[in-house]
């Protein structure tokens, strides 16, 4: 019911900046709750950043003071600016939405973007 593709991932020098963005499309109007998450290999997926619909904010305390995240609910779309990057933030970055309809919960997973940060 909810598909999202994500982009602006890359590669950046330490220090540099990247915006990741993640277009929602379907039920759009049901989507509750956007976040990020990253993973990286021999690592458990990590959760970066959420944001409510009323735009209530999560941030992982490895990134707090160097990512923000921010939503346009009109335009169905949650995005990750990430600024002073370091070589850990490293990951394949995935973007989910969480729906409630008729009182259950659902996920929804965006296939990931690549970032990849170089020293």
């Amino acid at each position: 019911q909810v598909q999202l593709v994500e982009s602006g991932g890359g590669l950046v020098q330490a220090g540099g900046s990247l915006r990741l963005s993640c277009a929602a499309s379907g039920s759009t109007g049901s989507i509750d709750v956007f976040g990020w998450y990253r993973q990286t290999p021999g690592k458990q997926r990590e959760s970066v950043a959420s944001i409510s619909r009323d735009g209530s904010i999560n941030l992982a305390d490895s990134v707090k003071g160097r990512f923000t995240i921010s939503r346009d609910n009109a335009k169905n779309t949650v995005y990750l600016q990430m600024d002073s990057l370091k070589p850990e933030d490293t990951a394949v970055y995935r973007c989910n939405a969480m729906t409630i309809v008729r009182g259950l919960k659902y996920l929804y997973w965006g296939q990931g973007t690549q970032v990849t940060v170089s020293s």
